[in-house]
């Protein structure tokens, strides 16, 4: 039944599934705590940035900022990010691509966890003479980030089905894939159920842990 699958590198095509997931998750963490801070931030012109990037880049389609990152960044100002194979560009451009999207994500989750720290706690950490930027990082950020595992798990897993989107610039991921199988084999719906099944297996168990992490990390008010 499934012979269709010889001479095709399934796994592969999923391992860079993996990996743009798990690059971009971590480029979008970073970047989305920034975005964070800055609209909590009490400097006006970081708050107007910070909000003003989330507000723009929520409302392109993740189609857009991909091909942009192609079409826009490599082929017309020469941004390569320091590879020099195309495969190797491609792949760096739609992790960019995603990381820029997905922050925005991250940072509107994360907002809305520092919203659920104490008011009174923050007073106190500047009465003690803390700065803004150490109270963020000693009291506010700890406590949001154990407040928001469960919203932070649906951008994940959002996310790792957003990779899909990587196949318009030629990234070699299981979209790509699932694509030329279809061009080149008569199994439309045995490959599709091939594809949707690698999707739970990598989504199901990610929500599934973190959503058990959520319980074990939340803050008990």
């Amino acid at each position: 039944m499934f012979d269709f699958l010889e001479g095709y590198d399934l796994l592969g095509a999923f391992w860079v599934t993996v990996q743009l997931t798990l690059y971009s998750a971590a480029g979008s963490l970073v970047w989305g705590t920034v975005l964070a801070a800055m609209r909590v931030s009490p400097v006006p012109l970081m708050r107007g940035f910070g909000t003003a990037y989330v507000n723009i880049v929520r409302n392109i389609p993740l189609t857009v900022i991909i091909i942009f990152t192609s079409l826009g960044l490599f082929q017309t100002l020469g941004v390569s990010l320091g590879a020099e194979d195309f495969t190797a560009i491609n792949f760096r451009l739609a992790v960019l691509g995603l990381t820029a999207y997905t922050a925005a994500f991250v940072c509107e989750a994360l907002r809305s966890g520092i919203n659920t720290v104490p008011v009174g706690q923050i007073e106190a950490a500047r009465a003690i003479g803390l700065s803004f930027t150490q109270t963020l990082r000693l009291v506010v950020l700890p406590q949001a980030f154990r407040s928001v595992v469960g919203p932070l798990a649906n951008v994940l897993i959002a996310l790792t089905k957003n990779t899909t989107v990587s196949a318009a610039i030629g990234v070699a991921e299981a979209a790509a894939l699932m694509r030329e199988m279809i061009e080149n084999e008569a199994q439309l719906i045995l490959i599709s159920a091939v594809f949707a099944a690698g999707f739970v297996c990598l989504t199901l168990p990610t929500g599934l842990f973190l959503g058990w992490v959520s319980k074990k990390v939340s803050v008990r008010r």
